[in-house]
């Protein structure tokens, strides 16, 4: 069996990205170190013990393969990434409270429900829910 184990979103710091995804998003931290020539290498997965096989890592994105595709995504109005909860207008409410962003409110999308923020470091992030 081949299952995903790390995805990865490139974000314009790694630190702030950090903060970010587990300080308001609520994410857990499953890796933080630097590789050998400095860069570092950060991973952050669902808290509370969930998907432990799954981890996203926080990708440094300044680099001439990444930056044009960050550009190109953004200014297209694309997520880099969509991630599921399970209550998307109470998620958004709570969201809002900390500050964040959000470039479009929930509303429905076929079968979900969907809202769109900035993660403040150049990525848009989609949060969806399904209906029902």
């Amino acid at each position: 069996m081949i299952k995903v184990a790390m995805t990865s979103v490139y974000v314009d710091d790694v630190a702030k990205a950090h903060a970010f995804y587990t300080g308001v998003l609520g994410f857990e931290t499953r890796t933080r170190t630097n590789l050998e020539d400095g860069t570092p290498f950060v991973t952050v997965g669902a808290g509370e013990g969930a998907q432990r096989d799954l981890e996203l890592l926080l990708e440094p994105g300044r680099d001439p393969v990444a930056e044009p595709y960050r550009r190109a995504v953004r200014e297209a109005g694309r997520p880099a990434i969509v991630l599921s909860v399970t209550d998307l207008r109470a998620e958004y409410e709570r969201l809002r409270g900390e500050g964040v962003h959000f470039v479009r409110e929930p509303r429905e999308e076929g079968p979900v429900l969907t809202a769109v923020l900035d993660d403040t470091v150049g990525n848009l992030v989609r949060l969806t829910q399904p209906k029902g």
